[in-house]
């Protein structure tokens, strides 16, 4: 009974993506056959003692359980001794029989994890004694909670091996102690330097520089490539500096007021505590590249980027399934791997983390487990520990996925070398997150120029003392500790001369150029041929495949007439051909959200499901062998975690188009951070570059509020367009509502050939997507063809003459097609209809160019479906005005508190007035 359930605990774990889509290797084009977690039979065998053992010696192991289940409220993790537990009731020597006399020692080494040096324990004390040493000093581990008996069988018997072991070497102790030393010393120099600069130091938190040296020690020693860190403001700048490479002259640049960036480059900058740094370390004659990706002031924000950069660093690698066959096979992990920094305040407070973690096992998010390190500074700003959080721990959020916890003193050398130890052994068998709380203490209050005494004057009153401790001395090490110093002086006397060179457009990025304050046109569109291949091939299955009937009849049936015909091509249609003719030119493409495999509205069914067994097919990931890869990823409920990690899939390699959808156009709003920390000022302050696309269907269809408007006049508002010039590619993101499938077409096909990449925020339809008029055919997605951000009035069946022509009204979006039907019902001959399809970068030459086609008119009139105080009304009348010289009225909805009434007949009544103004 034992050994089956090892093997099933094992195949959750090693196939924890293949038992949700388990049958084809084509269902995805992920390779399904993974390497297994490590020796099978070896780790079978463990369970199957630890159960016998326990079995023959059921006291030992009651006593063992507790110890490894409530140990760790003994041990003395804080430095500060503030908070320290004397006695535990579950603990209790009386709770416990004498008898603990072990027959076998076969079986107290599977009951117990000793080193092969260590002796068995004779009696109970000598088992409670050996029990406080391993759980109740200086570090401590929280795993009892982990459903899986092979796991937490395992962390826990390696965990008490690494404590019974010696100790560390000197060397280890040495090169530990020399990392805490530059740490502080530059946070000397620094105070010496500039004594008024907020540069949230790591003093107090030494130990963390320890832990990364020694987590990028073991990444390269487990031959992992790229390392990927996500961290906050507190000792950010001791890492850059101190073990990434980072060119101090640069930094001092940036205290003293000076450009962290070339003078050649379009930029604001950032912060102080918000660079950041892309280098190559050496270890063991191992190269490890190592990425510090950008921070917002959010703290937390950066989590799931760094986890959504690691995901695409696996795409670029190839590795677990996303390899080309199951020779190459491997796991996610393998070559990459993502560490996360975090502040204990911060991790217990913010709703981003929980979000995270739910991604840390799905099929399309999993990384193969991240390390995290919360700096545990035990306060958060002001906020003392008991007012910060409900929970005994800050790090408890991560229990919820069965992650394992390290509780370590900050300035204890062995324990922060176990922990780590332990920490990456743990990910790379299981690949699963662990945590590592670090517990440590701010020397100054939030920055150095805060008094923390008061509101906290007991903490700092051991802080002080703390620091009144005398400190040992080491010949050798002061001796590279004065180098370091000199170093850093040698940074500061050169700052003012140095030449700053811009990380950005390096390495795969290389191609890439930073756009143009002018504007370009692309041609985005292809033969008609391939379009025909590609449509045919977006709704081919197997033949032993059996696609729902109504789907088989409305989307495939019909889609292969479309394409047959040439004409009638519905939205979803476009956007397959626009997805197989990327794949076709080897780019990669990525569509996440909430049910986007079938659409909101039940349009897209990029992915088909076999009504026999369940198994997903994706028709467009079987079109050629060298095509690029589609993947369809239907995210958890969430908004802020799965659009950040989507961003940060789009940072890493300009070859992937990214896209999130919404599933209805106001969601957005729950990932607002995301916006407007990264996507519509990430390539200004940091020079990063992103190309992600955000779906968001829009429409006043008289549902109510919640979900008619995705708020296009936040985005607008948002944007550096200008309001008395011309636009050029250079804008920070593009905000577009087109009106026809080609149009889409073009939008998703000119996001990846152009030579850079910018965010592209699309006011998405809703009713569009099945309305009789809003059709392409082939021919407006032909070779030659490209999108035009103002269409022509073209759908009318009145004759349109230019010379009668005394009205024109513009409009945007869906608008569009209620406006034509009312002027056809009217028979209105005078009026003509210009729909601005893309409004940042405002596209001015081209209203010009459209207005001098009808020099008799006299009105011109913005309509719009939205209320008077949202939708583009006040983005564009200023542009009208200062650029274009035209003045507008305005025909729509008067101001609103809210996006729409919820009022069937007020709908109905704001729609008759909106058309009596456009029209009367």
């Amino acid at each position: 009974m034992h050994l089956r359930i090892v093997q099933q605990r094992l195949a959750f774990i090693q196939n924890s993506f293949v038992r949700t889509y388990k049958h084809q290797t084509k269902i995805f084009g992920y390779n399904t056959q993974l390497k297994t977690i490590g020796n099978t039979k070896e780790i079978e065998k463990i369970l199957c003692d630890y159960n016998q053992a326990r079995q023959a010696n059921p006291h030992v192991a009651l006593l063992i359980d507790a110890y490894r289940k409530h140990g760790h409220r003994l041990a003395k993790i804080d430095p500060l001794g503030i908070t320290v537990n004397t006695s535990i009731p579950e603990l209790d020597n009386k709770l416990f029989t004498t008898d603990f006399h072990v027959e076998n020692e076969h079986d107290a080494r599977s009951l117990f994890g000793l080193s092969t040096e260590q002796s068995i324990p004779k009696t109970k004390d000598d088992w409670i004694r050996q029990l406080n040493d391993t759980y109740c000093q200086s570090i401590s581990l929280e795993c009892e909670y982990i459903e899986s008996d092979i796991e937490r069988l395992w962390i826990a018997r390696r965990f008490e091996q690494l404590r019974s072991s010696p100790s560390i070497s000197s060397d280890l102790q040495r090169r530990i102690y020399e990392q805490m030393r530059k740490c502080e010393a530059f946070d000397q120099f620094l105070q010496a330097k500039f004594p008024t600069l907020k540069r949230y130091s790591g003093e107090g938190a030494e130990g963390m520089m320890a832990f990364f040296d020694l987590a990028f020690q073991n990444s390269a020693q487990l031959n992992i490539e790229n390392v990927i860190v996500c961290m906050p403001h507190r000792g950010r700048n001791n890492l850059l500096v101190c073990l990434l490479n980072y060119p101090a002259a640069t930094m001092i640049r940036k205290i003293k007021g000076k450009n962290e960036f070339p003078k050649d480059v379009k930029t604001t900058g950032d912060v102080l505590s918000h660079l950041y740094t892309s280098t190559d370390l050496t270890y063991d004659g191992k190269t490890l590249h190592v990425s510090l990706i950008p921070n917002p002031s959010h703290l937390e924000a950066n989590n799931p980027v760094a986890v959504g950069k690691t995901r695409a660093c696996q795409l670029s690698l190839k590795e677990g399934h996303y390899a080309d066959t199951e020779q190459d096979g491997g796991r996610h992990g393998d070559k990459a791997l993502c560490i996360q920094v975090h502040g204990d305040a911060s991790f217990a407070g913010q709703g981003i983390i929980p979000e995270t973690f739910q991604l840390s096992h799905l099929p399309h998010y999993s990384i193969g487990g991240s390390i995290h390190l919360v700096t545990n500074n035990q306060i958060g700003y002001t906020t003392p520990q008991h007012l910060a959080r409900s929970s005994r721990y800050c790090t408890d959020f991560a229990k919820v996925v069965n992650c394992p916890i390290i509780h370590v003193n900050g300035q204890c050398p062995q324990e922060i070398a176990q922990a780590v130890q332990l920490s990456c052994e743990y990910r790379d068998l299981f690949r699963k997150d662990i945590v590592v709380d670090l517990v440590c203490f701010r020397k100054h209050g939030h920055n150095e120029l805060d008094d923390p005494t008061f509101t906290q004057p007991t903490m700092y009153k051991k802080v002080q003392d703390y620091y009144k401790q005398e400190q040992t001395s080491d010949q050798e090490l002061d001796e590279k500790i004065k180098i370091f110093r000199n170093t850093l002086e040698e940074q500061f006397s050169i700052a003012d001369k140095y030449q700053p060179k811009a990380p950005h457009l390096e390495r795969q990025w290389s191609d890439m150029i930073q756009a143009k304050s002018t504007r370009a046109q692309w041609n985005t569109g292809l033969d008609g041929n391939l379009l025909k291949y590609i449509g045919v091939k977006s709704v081919l299955v197997p033949e032993e495949f059996q696609v729902h009937s109504t789907i088989a009849r409305s989307h495939v049936q019909k889609r292969q007439q479309r394409i047959e015909a040439g004409n009638g091509l519905d939205w979803s249609t476009a956007e397959s051909l626009a997805f197989g003719s990327l794949l076709l030119q080897n780019y990669n493409i990525r569509i996440s959200g909430q049910d986007v495999g079938r659409g909101t509205f039940s349009q897209r069914h990029g992915m088909l499901v076999n009504q026999k067994n369940d198994d997903v097919y994706i028709p467009l990931n079987s079109m050629d062998s060298k095509q690029g890869f589609l993947e369809i990823c239907n995210s958890i409920l969430s908004e802020e975690a799965v659009l950040g990690f989507d961003y940060g899939f789009s940072i890493h390699d300009p070859k992937n188009l990214v896209i999130w959808e919404a599933q209805f156009g106001d969601f957005f709003n729950g990932a607002q951070i995301i916006i407007d920390t990264y996507i519509s000022g990430g390539e200004l302050k940091f020079l990063t570059q992103s190309g992600i696309v955000m779906l968001l269907p829009h429409g006043m269809d008289g549902a109510g509020p919640e979900h008619s408007s995705c708020h296009m006049e936040r985005f607008l508002q948002m944007t550096d367009s200008k309001e008395n010039g011309i636009d050029g590619d250079d804008i920070n993101m593009q905000v577009v509502n087109p009106t026809t499938p080609a149009q889409y077409f073009h939008l998703l096909r000119r996001q990846m050939i152009r030579n850079f990449r910018k965010p592209l925020i699309v006011a998405a339809p809703k009713i569009l997507l099945r309305h009789p008029d809003c059709i392409s055919s082939l021919t407006d997605m032909t070779d030659g063809t490209h999108f035009l951000p103002v269409l022509t009035d073209n759908l009318s069946k009145i004759k349109i003459n230019p010379e009668k022509i005394k009205r024109i009204l513009f409009t945007s979006g869906k608008h569009y097609y209620t406006l034509n039907e009312e002027r056809d019902k009217r028979k209105r001959d005078d009026l003509v209809i210009i729909r601005l399809e893309e409004l940042c970068p405002f596209p001015a030459d081209e209203l010009r160019q459209e207005i001098k086609k009808y020099k008799n008119a006299k009105d011109f009139i913005w309509c719009q479906e939205e209320h008077r105080n949202q939708g583009a009304w006040t983005f564009i009348r200023p542009r009208f005005e200062n650029i274009v010289g035209t003045h507008l009225k305005y025909a729509g909805r008067d101001v609103l508190g809210t996006p729409a009434v919820a009022i069937g007949e007020i709908h109905q009544q704001e729609c008759a007035q909106l058309l009596k103004l456009a029209f009367d």
